[in-house]
């Protein structure tokens, strides 16, 4: 990747919503936002490699989406008139507006959480409110949210497109709600929080096996609204993230290559991070009330069994395989199954795993995961020719470059020993 490339990158995960949220501010009109923003990335795409990275990326792109928004509005003059328009936040709007007469002063309040407040309002339908979200304030791609829903890629624009123009057809307002509306919202939030995370380390398409910054500002998010709103779930919800990003630095070796848990160095891992996660886990010891609550409750808990064993050898991997059975009794999920038949295996051999994965994949038709875990487990049973065909399903399934070499290494070792 180019150095072009690289900044690129950055100023899409790092400057996405706040962008998106200015020019919304300024123009009063989601769509023409999001274009105007998604052309200037595309026309950095041409001209920083030809002319250089800007020393203020965000700035030239805001300009740029500036350009490319008023080009927009002169020549559908008509139709901007007539366009339903977000109701805005007068001080947000002034804001906008000294930010577009000097590019260089980039905001001081916290504009996506604004967004994904206004992605979490009851009229969208909870799963509309989060791919929306997940697109406006992170830029995640409409291919990697349809893999996020399990879904198809044209479901997920159609699903996109509606969520907008019902945001826009409803007249909603683009400001933080007070406290007793925002609880709400708080359920709608924190969906949409858990599955950016989720995006964050398992991105789906394109080189990185992780990427941090989207798992971090999903855990920053969740710490914004805890301050507004606290709550219970919310605190299960971030004890969970914290366990699973305290490992992010041992996931990678140093050429870049996947390192799966039982081979990370612990030694790697955030032991403060830990520590937090536990406290706010320690006052939920009894069930957090039902809903998402009790799903991040339980998986906080594995992520902590996980965390807390000295070793990868004396993990409880009975006690894990226990709490995905409650997981599963919780959700009736195939992801949680897949992973509880990772546990069972650990716990009680890979017979027993792969009893438990058997009717996973018709469930998860797209997922590269579930044939390469097959594929583990057959290869421990001394199954090989079966191993190696499911290695190569899983492969053609995966579509992220660091999982798929990872894949390929694991394909070449399942001969027999």
């Amino acid at each position: 990747m180019t150095l072009a490339e690289d900044a690129l990158v950055w100023a899409h995960r790092e400057e996405w919503g706040r962008l998106l949220a200015l020019l919304v501010a300024r123009h009063r009109r989601l769509d023409l936002a999001e274009d105007a923003l998604a052309d200037a990335f595309e026309a950095a795409a041409r001209t920083w490699p030809r002319d250089g990275i800007p020393t203020n990326r965000a700035a030239w792109l805001l300009t740029a989406a500036r350009r490319r928004a008023l080009d927009r509005l002169r020549a559908e003059a008509v139709q901007a008139r007539t366009a339903p328009l977000l109701a805005i936040d007068a001080h947000l709007q002034e804001q906008a507006q000294g930010v577009m007469a000097d590019p260089g002063d980039l905001a001081v309040i916290d504009e996506r959480l604004r967004l994904v407040l206004l992605a979490a309002h009851p009229a969208l339908a909870p799963e509309s409110a989060a791919a929306l979200t997940l697109r406006l304030v992170l830029g995640v791609s409409t291919a990697d949210l349809a893999r996020l829903f399990l879904v198809s890629e044209p479901t997920m624009a159609a699903r996109l497109t509606r969520a907008r123009k019902k945001l826009a057809t409803a007249g909603v307002a683009f400001v933080v709600p007070e406290r007793e509306e925002l609880a709400g919202r708080l359920e709608v939030f924190a969906t949409i929080a858990y599955l950016a995370f989720t995006a964050g380390y398992a991105p789906g398409s394109g080189p990185d096996v992780v990427c941090v910054d989207l798992a971090g500002e999903a855990i920053r998010l969740v710490r914004l609204v805890r301050e507004l709103a606290p709550d219970a779930a919310l605190d299960a919800l971030l004890a969970l993230m914290l366990l699973h990003h305290s490992r992010r630095a041992a996931r990678l070796d140093a050429d870049g290559r996947l390192v799966l848990l039982p081979d990370q160095d612990r030694s790697r891992w955030r032991h403060d991070e830990i520590g937090e996660a536990l406290a706010l886990l320690t006052p939920l010891a009894s069930p957090v009330d039902g809903g998402r609550g009790r799903e991040w409750q339980l998986q906080a808990s594995i992520a902590a069994c996980h965390a807390t064993a000295p070793t990868a050898g004396q993990t409880d991997w009975r006690q894990i395989a226990d709490l995905y059975a409650a997981l599963e009794a919780a959700t009736g999920s195939p992801v949680v199954r897949l992973n509880r038949a990772v546990a069972v295996a650990e716990a009680q051999g890979p017979e027993d795993g792969l009893a438990i994965l058997v009717g996973v994949a018709e469930r998860l038709p797209n997922s590269h995961r579930v044939p390469a875990v097959e594929a583990e487990l057959l290869a421990r049973c001394g199954r090989w020719d079966a191993a190696r065909a499911a290695y190569r399903r899983a492969i053609g399934l995966c579509g992220n470059d660091v999982e798929r070499e990872h894949l390929m290494r694991r394909l070449e070792l399942a001969a027999p020993r």
